[in-house]
């Protein structure tokens, strides 16, 4: 199976929620008012400072920037309503409006700085409902927005990330099918903001017709300047020359009506939040999805700068990706699709009330919940009133036990439950009772936390280039909370600390086994630290690619022992031990070289793991041998089984994962030898596929099986025909043939028929040349960036190391090879032995 890109936004893990950076504006209490709609008559004057206080100005706005779940309508008939804010009270249904944003005394605005009229509403934050008639507003807003456009063609070059919608006053403007977000626009304050989910967006001569509704609805048809950000600079001539005075302005002023920047930096998150809330309006755009894969550990909900400035708008940037394509505008029906309205009729069906939510709804409320409680909550009353009233939600209704045996579709009701579970654990609310008689595949419920703090020494010396994960042998159960310290010395060394070894997302599985999201990282950047995970988990201490830190002392409390096996260091009376003593659910056997990670029931057949390991070391030693790389390897290579996985029977990857069933296959030496291990090997040599002399698509699932190959006969004595079925003389001339008898098309080029090219390379001239090969690829820098030039450089490079002109062998493959490398190697001697002279023949 072809390994996952992670980087990207693998979609997926959720990050530990985080405070705001240096720059983002403090959420502030808002006054209550009567219950009746704020009109511009009943404000106090509009004043402004004078132009340079912008960027004096230090204090957040007064406009409350968060208050995210007043307005949602979630309904609990049994407390009243003006109750105490308790476990059970729950935030008033429909809040009053606050009071709009009061100015401290300012001169007067300069003539450049357009002033507003009085038949429009003001809008307070996002996260206020305010009069009933918000819902025509947005109504309106939106077609003012789509005016004239039939499709949104975001084909910009760029990867947009999804978009999330979760204020009142936010609302979508461009959807694909299954309701993911790429534009977006808010009211806030008395100003206005339109979101895109990556800057190209901005500045694509396909958009016009968007931005130029954007830049007018922004400006609320006034005629003030509109300032664009010198990153941005291909935006001001779309504006221009539509008649729109624009300017390139290094930073944000006072004298604009609009403005116009990326979402990469948060230094000017006060002043546009402040921009925005005065009446300015705000176009941004970006994406996520490399900051997170940049930022392991660290929440791009909370930390991204964009959402820095984002959040209080009632919208924010989402890590996952979405696929840019030629959208139609989105229907009513799809435009009527809202993060509160959707949670509101969930509470309603578990409240076994009149609710009602299509599956397609459903499936988005499940993603949009999670991230939405990624958002730091702390000091703002309407979120945690959310939190605790989710978290009553939950544990009245009882969480599903999903389990292999019991499985849930991915938009049923209880995947729903499941997702919004594992966010609210992940955004800090103790949820432990939740977790009591879940009944799933994590824990036994018999185990009891460690009241004593259990210190362990992990090596925080990684030479690699990709973070390692350290295993401390310890496992914390589900739903309750580790206590972890350090040395400020490692506090400030960049470590994490993850809990459980799962790290597959389901969120795209069409039923779930488990939850989709069983894992959670939290950076330890402070000398203590609580961790927890609903669903319970191994711990291990992730040390940065690159780190010198050396021995670290870990002290946790609060988790219990897991069976772990390290060769060379764990007798076997301690083994036996742990084995009596250990009753967490998984374990791991380990060598310098490798880990697998697999339940402690497969570990308790298993009486001497010493020969296993040994057996693995061997075939690792192999691995290395074939790349070319150290051996001891650099970081251990990993294999965890889980109950489910994301793609495939096994995938590669760190971890490689693979089904419960491939545990016997691969903890059992006996049948290792005599069996072989094709699966495993396969993945891990998917891990050693490099960039360079890969031809993706075609070779993606052929050259891994090189080491299947070369493993299976080095170490374990079993020829490549009885290694896998596939290998047999009889099906490898009939895949000859067959593309020989299509003309021998580089389209059909793939898999088996790949994997033959470089078989008979290897039987005519041995394993050495690959080797070498690997090795040299690895010192050479500016490679080829496409298929043609990459196995082009592959016919130079092999014909020289075996000293034969290999042009004719590879060209009749179907390979695209060059004049001029085809008579860079004309002085070679030929390949008298070519063996795909004789089908050739046969074919004429």
């Amino acid at each position: 199976m072809e390994r996952e890109t992670t980087g990207v936004a693998q979609g997926g893990v959720t990050t530990p929620r985080a405070r705001l950076r240096d720059g983002a504006a403090s959420p502030q209490p808002v006054p209550r008012l009567r219950d009746s709609p704020v009109s511009e008559t009943s404000q106090p004057p509009r004043q402004l400072r004078p132009q340079n206080s912008l960027a004096s100005r230090t204090g957040p706005p007064t406009v409350h920037p968060a208050s995210g779940t007043a307005g949602l309508h979630l309904r609990d008939s049994s407390v009243p309503r003006d109750g105490p804010a308790s476990e059970t009270a729950l935030p008033p249904a429909r809040p009053p409006p606050p009071r709009p944003p009061r100015l401290r005394d300012r001169p007067a605005p300069p003539p450049t700085r357009p002033q507003r009229t009085t038949a429009e509403p003001v809008h307070p934050s996002p996260g206020i409902r305010t009069a009933q008639g918000c819902g025509e507003d947005v109504r309106q807003d939106q077609q003012q927005l789509l005016e004239g456009i039939s499709e949104l063609d975001i084909r910009t070059g760029g990867v947009p990330s999804q978009l999330l919608v979760h204020g009142a006053l936010a609302f979508p403007l461009g959807l694909d099918a299954s309701l993911n977000c790429f534009l977006a626009a808010a009211r806030y304050g008395r100003g206005r903001v339109v979101l895109a989910a990556h800057e190209c967006l901005l500045c694509a001569p396909k958009m016009g017709s968007f931005l130029l509704n954007a830049v007018r609805w922004l400006a609320r048809g006034q005629t003030g300047k509109v300032g664009v950000n010198t990153n941005l600079k291909d935006l001001c001539p779309l504006l221009s020359e539509h008649g729109l005075q624009c300017s390139l302005e290094p930073h944000l002023n006072s004298n604009l009506c609009v403005y116009c920047c990326k979402a990469y930096s948060d230094k000017e998150a006060k002043q546009l939040q402040e921009f925005v809330a005065e009446g300015g309006g705000l176009l941004i755009g970006g994406q996520a999805w490399w900051w997170a894969s940049q930022n392991p550990g660290h929440c791009p909900l909370a930390g991204f700068p964009g959402n820095v400035i984002l959040n209080c708008f009632g919208l924010s940037i989402l890590p996952q990706t979405l696929k840019a394509g030629c959208f139609p505008v989105p229907t009513l029906e799809m435009r009527s699709y809202h993060f509160r309205k959707a949670l509101s009729e969930f509470q309603a069906i578990l409240n076994h009330e009149n609710g009602n939510l299509e599956k397609s709804c459903l499936a988005k409320l499940r993603v949009d919940g999670a991230a939405f409680l990624q958002i730091p909550a702390e000091g703002i009353p309407a979120y945690i009133s959310l939190h605790r009233l989710l978290r009553k939600m939950l544990r009245g209704s009882g969480l599903p036990a999903v389990s292999r045996e019991n499985p849930v579709a991915s938009d049923s009701y209880e995947a729903a439950m499941l997702s919004l579970a594992t966010g609210l654990a992940h955004s800090g609310t103790d949820c432990s009772q939740l977790a009591q008689g879940l009944g799933t595949w994590t824990c036994s419920s018999s185990l009891y936390p460690s009241k004593h703090p259990i210190t362990v020494e992990i090596d925080g010396i990684n030479p690699g280039n990709s973070d390692c994960w350290v295993s401390t042998g310890l496992y914390l159960l589900e739903g309750q909370n580790a206590e972890v310290s350090l040395s400020e010395v490692a506090a400030s060394a960049g470590l994490r600390v993850q809990i459980g070894c799962h790290t597959d997302d389901l969120t795209k599985a069409r039923k779930l086994s488990r939850a989709p999201v069983v894992t959670h990282q939290c950076c330890m950047d402070r000398t203590e630290r609580s961790v927890s995970c609903l669903w319970g988990g191994l711990l291990y201490v992730i040390v940065p690619k690159g780190s010198q830190l050396g021995p670290v002392s870990v002290t946790i409390r609060g988790a219990v022992p897991a069976p772990y096996y390290k060769l060379g260091k764990t007798s076997l009376e301690e083994w036996k031990r742990q084995m009596q003593e250990d009753p967490a659910p998984w374990g791991e056997l380990a060598t310098d070289n490798i880990i697998l990670t697999v339940p402690t029931t497969n570990l308790q057949a298993l009486k001497d793991p010493e020969p296993v390991l040994r057996l693995w070391d061997e075939m690792m030693e192999a691995v290395a041998r074939l790349a070319a790389e150290p051996f001891p390897l650099r970081r251990p290579e990993r294999i965890v089984a889980d109950v489910q996985i994301s793609a495939g029977w096994m995938h590669s990857g760190y971890p490689i994962m693979c089904h419960l069933e491939s545990v016997k296959e691969i903890i059992n030496e006996m049948d290792m030898r005599s069996r072989g291990v094709w699966g495993p090997i396969h993945e891990l040599g998917h891990n050693q596929q490099r960039h360079g002399w890969e031809f993706p698509p075609h070779t993606t699932e052929a050259t891994c099986n090189l080491w299947s190959v070369y493993v299976h006969e080095t170490v374990l004595g079993i020829p490549r025909a009885q290694a896998h079925e596939a290998l047999s003389p009889p099906e490898r001339e009939k895949r000859i043939k067959a593309h020989l008898g299509k003309g021998a098309p580089l389209c059909g080029w793939n898999v088996w028929t790949a994997l033959e090219t470089y078989l008979q390379l290897q039987e005519a001239f041995g394993w050495e040349p690959f080797t070498q090969l690997f090795a040299e690829y690895q010192t050479l820098s500016h490679l080829p960036k496409d298929n043609t030039g990459r196995m082009n450089l592959w016919v130079k490079k092999f014909s020289e190391k075996v000293k034969k002109n290999l042009v004719p062998f590879f060209e009749a493959w179907g390979w695209p090879v060059q004049k001029e490398v085809a008579d860079s190697l004309a002085s070679l001697p030929e390949w008298q032995e070519n063996p795909m002279q004789v089908y050739l023949r046969a074919k004429e």
